[in-house]
């Protein structure tokens, strides 16, 4: 069996991480999202387990308490945060495990599995990654530009991360990561 092997995703709100890791997933059965556990409540059509563990928040804190979690915040008066049981539990079955973080995590994760592959998506520029969140048509032009902003802090820790894809085309960028993850089996 191929050993497992523990991807970290980070990159700007509006770039298209979701989309081109759904191509990836699509492309390859050994990827697997990693479920993230939260306090709060389930909205209509959520399933526990596929979109996220619904637990209670005492049960959330102990996880905490008893470093059960890769990495969590709370966020709105809920805890949200990624189960290592369950990435362990993935991993040891020989699949490809994607945590979706932002950059603040990926770091934490690399501290706790060095042999972890961590990949920034970017937006060909700052000008196309603002088109695609304008066209959206979900955001105010005030939520637009914090976002702007925060998308050029977060592109400031782009040397922190072991590789770089471009999301010119979702095809093209779902292509490079899959090769990536035949790069790193081959060095497993």
């Amino acid at each position: 069996m191929k050993p497992g092997l523990l991807i970290v995703v980070s990159g700007p709100a509006g770039v298209g991480k979701g989309t081109v890791i759904a191509q990836v997933r699509k492309n390859n059965k050994d990827v697997v999202f990693s479920v993230s556990a939260t306090s709060r409540s389930p909205r209509p059509g959520e399933i526990d387990g596929r979109n996220y563990f619904f637990i209670q928040r005492e049960q959330f804190e102990d996880m905490i308490e008893n470093n059960n979690l890769l990495e969590w915040v709370e966020y709105c008066g809920n805890y949200y945060g990624t189960p290592k049981a369950y990435v362990e539990a993935e991993m040891s079955k020989g699949n490809i495990v994607i945590l979706e973080i932002e950059v603040e995590g990926a770091d934490k994760i690399k501290t706790q599995y060095p042999d972890s592959v961590s990949i920034f998506i970017t937006p060909p520029t700052l000008k196309e990654l603002r088109e695609r969140i304008t066209k959206r048509g979900t955001e105010t032009p005030d939520v637009i530009e914090e976002r702007m902003k925060r998308a050029k802090k977060e592109l400031d820790q782009i040397n922190e991360y072991d590789y770089i894809i471009i999301n010119d085309t979702v095809e093209k960028a779902a292509e490079r990561f899959l090769e990536i993850i035949e790069i790193e089996r081959k060095k497993l």
